[in-house]
């Protein structure tokens, strides 16, 4: 009998959390809607008094976090919803952004491409020298042509007017000067036209945390990520980004920083001669950047220690970035600071530091969603203080169409703790199926079959997803002042007709309600009970999701009307085994007596 009791007890407890009802406990209680026109807010009582601001959103692509999740059931130590916890969101153009710090070195992407072949084209700014090929011709009162390569003493020399000096010449100004020489000679209208044909080939020797060094072939008129290119770039693992010598004759002829050239596309005006070296120096410092930010990446320090405030600059913080994670090792020991963006870009960061910008503060609003009998938008941004009363004086709703004395609730944190709920029901059930005792073998055997099917009913109930509804009204249809929290859809369902009857019933069906009809007449109506059925055994589920377990009134329109199962006792079976025992035991003393 315990037995049952408690089986019925643990079937309806894991029916009314499988509804996914919820009440909120002590709520004060306001005044019903009053209708009075086509699409008027649902709580027209409160239209006097002052509403908080409110906005129309649509919904937007959500950018995943990339800080772990943190779980919604608040228990010692986690985020409640009040303080909305810190989050980190990457760019909106990038929204499948791995989570964590970047293994990429900002720079690298310079190297990706393949090595580039030789130029045929010369560089404007490239200064001709011996050997470079050139192609002059005059016309007009004096005719001469030459195609031919700079001598060695930087002459090229042509008929019927004599060596010109072109080494040293940009490029760029080749047309300009074979025109003044010539008509120094010849004043009267000569044309010429001049054109460098190829730059002569020209060794450069790349060297250091390279991935090809060596000698590499190459126009003098190409620039130093030219032939860093040929040297296979900068080995990002090893190899600065910020510190690249260029040696000639044995000195230094100028330090090269590819982080202007990469934000700013400042690099320094230099044609590299034959013989040239380029060394690649050790990679510095490297400090982290991730979270809320648009350029993910590892940025060298070009010193020992990097300003907070240069790294604000190369990382660039998203808009919503209010606070950073300071991650590194100061003297031997791991190091931590949790600080604003503004305090940050006065710290001083180290190698191997990882700061990690986040969004922490919480939202001044909530987003709130509205579903069923509504006119209007389906999204609501209200002041995070706001209650339902005051928001439904902003859902226009037809009166003819909506029940506005049954509106709910479904909160997803609910939903969580409902979930929990089923979960610690079952095992609780499980155990005390499984280590429950038998006082004889009839009962055991019965508790075995049991057993199996309670075992299914298990596997089933683990199975149900709980919608997580709060029940907001009471019997009357008045609204609670319950404080709403972002992403909480509110329903407003339509105007029913009909009673729905299940259960153990003969036919379950809908029946149209009637105002004069009983519990019993409805029972009547779906075919009466089944033999598990019994009239004591009777619960109504309001539209609000408002559970009644011992109804003295008939159902309301929308209502369900459930006939819950009675369960069969198993006192018949121990009283038919203590039958058979005494039956036993007596004839056992009348074989005794014949013995004598």
């Amino acid at each position: 009998m315990h037995s049952s009791r408690v089986f019925l007890a643990a079937t309806l407890s894991l029916l009314l959390a499988a509804q996914g009802t919820a009440q909120p406990l002590n709520a004060p209680m306001q005044g019903s809607p009053t209708l009075n026109s086509p699409v008027p807010g649902l709580m027209n009582q409160f239209q006097g008094q002052q509403s908080p601001s409110m906005a129309q959103q649509s919904p937007q692509l959500q950018v995943p976090q990339l800080l772990p999740q943190d779980n919604i059931i608040n228990r010692a130590g986690s985020t409640t919803e009040a303080e909305a916890g810190a989050t980190a969101e990457g760019p909106l153009s990038e929204p499948y952004r791995p989570p964590g710090p970047s293994r990429t070195v900002f720079g690298a992407q310079l190297f990706l491409r393949g090595a580039p072949s030789a130029s045929e084209s010369a560089n404007p700014n490239y200064r001709l020298g011996p050997g470079d090929r050139v192609s002059v011709r005059v016309w007009g009162p004096v005719e001469a042509e030459v195609v031919g390569a700079i001598d060695p003493d930087g002459n090229l020399f042509l008929p019927s007017i004599g060596p010109l000096r072109l080494a040293g010449v940009r490029a760029g100004d080749l047309q300009r000067t074979v025109e003044g020489e010539v008509r120094r000679i010849y004043t009267q209208q000569v044309q010429v036209y001049a054109v460098l044909l190829s730059a002569s080939q020209i060794g450069v020797y790349v060297t250091g945390f390279v991935r090809t060094p060596g000698r590499h072939l190459g126009a003098g008129s190409e620039t130093v990520l030219d032939y860093l290119l040929r040297a296979g770039g900068v080995d990002p693992v090893r190899g600065s980004y910020r510190d690249i010598v260029v040696n000639r004759g044995g000195r230094s002829l100028v330090r090269i920083d590819l982080y202007p050239f990469l934000l700013q596309g400042k690099l320094p005006q230099l044609t590299l001669q034959d013989g040239d070296t380029i060394v690649v120096g050790r990679q510095g410092a490297v400090v982290s950047a991730d979270g809320a930010v648009r350029n993910n990446y590892l940025f060298e320090v070009a010193g020992r220690a990097m300003g907070g405030q240069e790294l604000v600059q190369l990382s660039g913080p998203l808009p919503a970035a209010t606070n950073a994670v300071i991650r590194g090792t100061r003297s031997g020991q791991p190091w931590s600071r949790y600080v604003d963006v503004a305090a940050l870009e006065k710290q001083s960061l180290l190698d191997q530091d990882t700061i990690t910008f986040i969004t922490d503060a919480p939202a001044p609003t909530v987003r709130v969603f509205v579903e069923g009998s509504r006119i209007g938008p389906s999204v609501l941004v209200a002041d995070r203080d706001i209650d339902l009363c005051s928001l439904l004086n902003h859902v226009a709703v037809d009166p003819a169409l909506a029940d506005t004395s049954s509106v709910f609730i479904l909160r997803k944190r609910i939903a969580a703790q409902q979930r929990r709920a089923i979960n610690e029901a079952l095992d609780r059930l499980e155990r005390q199926l499984f280590t429950a005792t038998s006082a004889t073998t009839g009962i055991a055997q019965i508790r075995t079959a049991e057993a199996q099917l309670v075992s299914n009913y298990i596997q089933r109930g683990r199975r149900i997803e709980p919608e997580g509804r709060l029940v907001v009204v009471d019997g009357n249809g008045r609204c609670a002042r319950v404080r709403l929290e972002d992403g909480d859809t509110i329903v407003i369902p339509e105007r029913s007709d009909t009673i729905l009857v299940a259960g153990e019933v003969v036919t379950p069906q809908a029946i149209l309600w009637r105002p004069d009809m009983t519990i019993d007449a409805y029972v009547e109506e779906a075919g009466g009970y089944t033999q598990r059925g019994d009239s004591g055994g009777i619960m109504i589920r309001r539209a609000s999701g408002q559970i009644i377990l011992d109804p003295r009134q008939g159902p309301r329109p929308g209502d369900e009307l459930i006939v819950l199962p009675q369960l069969g006792m198993k006192g018949f079976q121990i009283a038919s085994d203590l039958l058979q025992m005494i039956y036993q035991a007596a004839l056992a003393v009348r074989y005794f007596d014949l013995g004598r």
